[in-house]
């Protein structure tokens, strides 16, 4: 599952293919749409608030997230 953090504008200018976006202040409120996720790969635009989004989740017990930093990083490795 690829989870792009940042604004909904900043995602309309640009993400990684096949990720959807749940913009950091909405992390606790969405914890549902991670409940099935066999892993997640969170990122934003310079890693600072993938990694509080890590944060939030774990301590949520969801525990196979990994923060994949900048979107452009993770987008490399996608296509």
């Amino acid at each position: 599952m690829l989870v792009d953090v940042r604004t909904t504008s900043e995602f309309a200018q640009g993400s990684v293919p096949g990720a959807i976006n749940i913009p950091l202040d909405s992390i606790s409120s969405k914890l549902h749409a991670f409940e099935n996720a066999k892993a997640v790969i969170v990122f934003c635009a310079s890693g600072m608030r993938s990694s509080q989004a890590k944060l939030i989740l774990q301590k949520n017990e969801i525990n196979n997230v990994i923060n994949g930093g900048t979107w452009q990083k993770v987008n490399k490795y996608v296509v």
